[in-house]
């Protein structure tokens, strides 16, 4: 059984953004000195969904900056690839069938400090808020189905947990609810299977459980689950 981390409820803000914010639906992503904006296999820059600084008492996570992306044309649900009872070795950017490598990147990053000079040009960019909650857990044990980081995931299916290939196992951190929808702005190209034109999803709208690495082996060391 892994620790429980303090419950924290993602809300999402109706003023659009005109200036970069740390938490923040879509905008300018937070880096790393040294980390570039991903790009997805088929060569286009990947999608910012959303970004967060992590609340401190998020134990071995406790402030870092969490940051989600996604192609805009491969939506896709993530299959894991193990070998030896672990993820296979820098499984961020391992092949993942049918794909040469993943068509998204959640990174962990300790001293994101700069902003990229221009905002994610697709998703509209939106403030997002932390609320501390208790996430009590129901009759099986699954927590609250919403949009928050640490408490306990409701696992749509049978619970999920992997090894990451440095050794460590991996933690559950933040979920997505299931069919989430992120507003885009006009003109932007239509993500495919997604619901809505003026829309997109992450990973096909599945519900997305993000496991990381506590060792932070990597700032990419992150395994997105998905169920329905």
């Amino acid at each position: 059984m892994q620790a429980v981390l303090p419950a924290h409820a993602i809300e999402i803000g109706t003023e659009p953004l005109e200036q970069p914010l740390r938490n923040s639906v879509g905008g300018w992503p937070f880096f790393d000195d040294a980390q570039e904006w991903p790009e997805c296999f088929c060569g286009i820059r990947m999608t910012l969904f959303f970004q967060l600084d992590l609340p401190s008492d998020l134990g071995p996570f406790g402030g870092d900056h969490l940051s989600v992306f996604h192609c805009s044309m491969h939506n896709d649900a993530s299959e894991p690839e193990t070998a030896d009872g672990r993820l296979v070795p820098r499984f961020w950017d391992a092949p993942q069938p049918p794909y040469p490598r993943p068509f998204w990147r959640v990174l962990l990053q300790r001293n994101a400090t700069l902003p990229a000079a221009e905002p994610e040009p697709s998703v509209r960019a939106l403030p997002l808020t932390l609320r501390p909650f208790a996430d009590t857990p129901d009759a099986r044990g699954l927590g609250a189905q919403m949009f928050k980081v640490g408490g306990r995931p409701s696992w749509a299916q049978d619970p999920e947990y992997y090894r990451c290939s440095c050794g460590a196992d991996l933690m559950y951190i933040c979920q997505v609810p299931e069919q989430m929808q992120f507003a885009v702005r006009p003109g932007r190209p239509e993500q495919p299977y997604s619901i809505s034109a003026d829309t997109y999803w992450l990973f096909l709208g599945n519900e997305v459980y993000l496991l990381a690495c506590p060792d932070h082996c990597d700032p990419a060391a992150a395994w997105p689950v998905n169920q329905n």
